[in-house]
């Protein structure tokens, strides 16, 4: 038998039979629940040992559909695992390119400045000279 967390880290592929082995699992839990409910309530109608059936929970049934949603989040498991999987494994790839994207920005920026600096001494030069003509 396989223990959840055994394949943790591990890609998980969802297998038709495993949906439907825990349909069926969950399935069967929720008429045990409502089968022992009944028979809790008939065992009240004709037993004389109705103080020890008080002091079994009165929410059986509540418990049975508590168990039925249990076993649905338990179906979608394996597609969130997957999901989250892909995300974190997209989010380690764009750090890649976010490097890049600021080395980019970077050469930029340099090269902006360089541009703006050039300007500045041509700008200089040009007010030199008509000074000098003036």
């Amino acid at each position: 038998m396989q223990r959840y967390g055994d394949d943790i880290g591990r890609r998980r592929r969802n297998r038709p039979g495993d949906r439907t082995a825990k349909a069926v699992v969950a399935n069967q839990i929720s008429q045990a629940v409502s089968s022992n409910a009944n028979l809790l309530h008939l065992m009240r109608q004709s037993s004389s040992a109705e103080a020890q059936l008080a002091k079994l929970p009165k929410n059986l049934l509540t418990k049975a559909s508590l168990t039925k949603a249990s076993g649905q989040a338990l179906l979608q498991l394996p597609q969130v695992i997957s999901s989250l999987d892909a995300h974190i494994e997209s989010g380690l790839n764009s750090g890649v390119h976010l490097n890049t994207v600021t080395q980019l920005l970077e050469n930029m920026k340099s090269t902006q400045l360089r541009a703006l600096r050039q300007s500045d001494i041509t700008t200089m030069q040009a007010i030199d000279i008509i000074l000098y003509v003036v």
